[in-house]
């Protein structure tokens, strides 16, 4: 995050904000609300409290759901005896069993002394085609070429792509001949549930209101429903419906850190996380050389994580190998066609704020250039909006009960089966104006929620088109940004009919936000009839003349102590207007009320900036010499980094090289010297109350001086 010179401020030393709270938080038992209780009731044996993983992980690098499958062996209850022992007896597991690649040596000397030994580790398996036999590596223990049965690797495929983590009986036998290895698997079981009740799963969701389903799906997931709104709420279920609907393709680009990726690494033993960088055409579809299947072919859902970057180097063949699978579910590499039912999921971040894609390109923008095409881009079948998405907070993690994730992601895995996408037809169309791609765009969508939401089929009208209009705007957001990259896409009216209330148009949010933006070239917003009725584009709007620039004062200006009327919107404000590089020196920007400050002035400019603009805010400061409060600094410092460039606004951290002084800097040329920096008020003790809390006019200032100086 630095920018200037070697010894920058480096905030990607701070650790993560859940991580400091959960260090410093006392292990408390969570109050058991209403709805947990009647998860417990309906589902029990089924359910695990979601804090208990991280009380079980340590620093095991293993997948939660991994965690929930023991958890749900021994801790599956809303009994606190049971519970705790459940517990104890999962880190006995762990602490006995799970392989850590530190400790492979001493796993290994375990395995000789007793001759036999029970660990938990990834396995993956390869076939030697010289001695026709199958041999599987261990990803912690680090030892390979041991035999598998035929049968074991049939009865378990996905072994052979990505591996699995399993529970195995590992012995040892010394043998004189050097090219025997001396590990034998005695035993193989994949840490997955193997059977459950689906007709209980579905009599059990009729007992619970919608609200209280869609609380359960998200306490499933890790996070706590009271922390977000319904819309939150759906976005975050979105992520779930590759899971649940075969060949469904999805696109997921925002900011980092609001989880983008956790999802298909965590949530499912049925979902492969890769990066973008390091996939190949054998290694997804088929392997030309052996006939062997790649990932599409045994994992429900493939996703490419950091999937964004314009200068990626791609493979062409791959790109044009994926685009027919996503529209025909179907391959071919020059033997024979073949078909598979994996879905596809990309997730990448974003590197500029919306308006500023909307008014400069398009929200495609980040993708590699080989990716940034209207064909492929157009067999997407939701685009979910990342910068709608929080970026990840301790208080956002959930201590209330949800579905034992092994046991939701078997559930999702047999309703791949069913198909729900015509479930809205008894009370609503779609216009006639919607091509057949964007229609089944649209159905996968709305099949997927109605899946995950309404698997017993008892939804209102009122529920039924709430999920029919957000998987009409996530389509529309795929095509809108399509016409921008290809003019020879037609304009499409998104919009559905009510069998009783008449047409409704659909419209994205950003849309909504950013009209003349959005809708740059464009006369009349699409699903509008009459060009009255479009929001106005900036073309179209009548031309204001400009403004008569007041010719800004230079020299110095001095306040008393207690003066009111002061503010940065008439101190700073005006000289900070249309400046692209502001240069901040301040070595104080360390309490929580000088990061209030700077995020005060932040947020000044933010407003006061084309929202489709950036700017360039470079804080020079100094860390606390002492560990912990350095350490909190380091958390407010990213925090507010972090909220800036949603903002529009890149704040770069690097170390003051002077002194005492604190000063600004623009490129429009002006040098204010602020002699207590931005720490000009009296501290107030009034609250959310009080009226300085809303507006810096109302505060009493300290005695403080500023000097403006023109310096080109």
């Amino acid at each position: 995050m630095g920018f200037l010179m070697s010894d920058d401020i480096d905030l990607t030393a701070a650790p993560p904000l859940a991580d400091a709270v959960d260090s410093e938080a006392t292990q408390e038992t969570p109050t058991e609300s209403e709805l947990d209780r009647k998860i417990n009731e309906h589902f029990a044996g089924a359910v695990v409290r979601k804090d208990l993983v991280k009380a079980v992980k340590g620093n095991a690098i293993v997948p939660s759901y991994v965690l929930e499958y023991l958890l749900g062996q021994y801790a599956a209850s809303d009994d606190e005896a049971t519970i705790q022992a459940g517990i104890d007896k999962v880190r006995g597991i762990l602490a006995q069993h799970y392989v850590h690649r530190n400790e492979s040596e001493l796993v290994k000397s375990k395995i000789r002394e007793k001759g036999r030994f029970r660990i938990i580790d990834k396995v993956s398996v390869t076939l030697n085609e010289k001695d026709d036999v199958y041999q599987a590596s261990f990803a912690n223990l680090g030892i390979s070429g041991v035999i598998v049965e035929a049968s074991t690797v049939n009865a378990n495929q996905k072994l052979l792509v990505g591996g699995v983590w399993c529970l195995c009986d590992i012995e040892y036998f010394h043998n004189e001949d050097a090219r025997v290895v001396p590990w034998i698997l005695g035993s193989l079981k994949p840490i997955q549930m193997s059977n459950f009740d689906y007709q209980g799963y579905l009599e059990s969701r009729a007992k619970f209101t919608t609200d209280e389903w869609i609380d359960l799906l998200i306490q499933s997931i890790g996070f706590n429903p009271e922390m977000f709104g319904r819309r939150a709420k759906l976005l975050q279920l979105i992520r779930l419906i590759p899971f649940v609907e075969r060949n469904y393709n999805l696109v997921e680009l925002g900011p980092k850190g609001t989880g983008k990726s956790h999802i298909y690494s965590e949530f499912s033993p049925h979902g492969m996380l890769i990066s973008g960088g390091e996939v190949t055409v054998p290694k997804l579809f088929v392997n030309n050389a052996n006939g062997r299947l790649g990932l599409v072919g045994y994992w429900d859902v493939v996703a490419f994580d950091e999937f964004a970057g314009k200068k990626k180097r791609t493979d062409k063949a791959l790109v044009d190998i994926m685009k027919n699978y996503m529209a025909n579910k179907s391959f071919s590499r020059g033997v024979e066609t073949l078909g598979a039912e994996a879905s596809m999921v990309f997730v990448g971040n974003t590197s500029h704020t919306v308006p500023y894609m909307l008014k400069h390109s398009d929200l495609f923008d980040e993708l590699p250039e080989s990716y940034h095409d209207s064909a492929f881009l157009d067999r997407l079948h939701f685009y979910i909006p990342g910068w709608e998405v929080d970026t990840i907070r301790s208080e956002m993690f959930s201590d209330g009960y949800g579905f034992v994730v092994d046991y939701i992601a078997e559930v999702l895995k047999s309703m791949r089966n069913l198909d729900y996408s015509d479930r809205y037809q008894q009370y609503f169309t779609l216009g006639s104006d919607i091509s057949t791609r964007d229609r089944d765009g649209i159905h996968k969508t709305f099949s997927g929620l109605m899946k995950l939401l309404y698997p017993h089929e008892q939804a209102t009208p009122e529920e039924i088109e709430e999920i029919l209009r957000f998987a009409i705007e996530g389509r529309k957001r795929v095509k809108d940004q399509i016409l921008r990259i290809d003019d020879t896409m037609v304009d499409v009216k998104f919009v559905y009919n009510s069998l009783t209330a008449g047409r409704t148009a659909v419209t994205t949010l950003e849309e909504d936000e950013y009209p003349s933006h959005y809708y740059r070239g464009r006369a009349v917003a699409p699903g509008v009839e009459h060009a009255a009725e479009a929001p106005a584009s900036a073309a179209d709007r009548p031309i204001a003349p400009e403004p008569v620039q007041a010719e800004l004062f230079q020299g110095q200006r001095d306040f008393m102590e207690n003066q009111r009327g002061i503010s940065y919107e008439n101190l700073l404000l005006p000289y900070l207007q249309g400046a692209t590089e502001i240069e901040f020196h301040d070595p104080y920007i360390r309490q929580p009320h000088q990061g209030r400050n700077l995020v005060e002035l932040l947020a000044l400019i933010a407003a006061a900036k084309d929202p489709a603009d950036e700017v360039t805010f470079k804080l020079f400061t100094l860390l606390e010499d002492d560990m912990e409060y350095q350490q909190r600094q380091l958390q407010m410092l990213s925090q507010i980094v972090n909220g800036a460039a949603q903002q529009g606004i890149k704040v770069d951290v690097g170390k003051d090289p002077g002194g005492h002084d604190r000063w600004i800097r623009t490129d429009t040329g002006w040098r204010i010297n602020l002699g207590r920096g931005l720490d000009i008020f009296q501290k107030a003790d009034g609250g959310w109350f009080d009226f300085g809390t809303t507006r810096q006019e109302f505060r009493q200032v300290k005695a403080f001086g500023v000097t403006y100086i023109r310096e080109a």
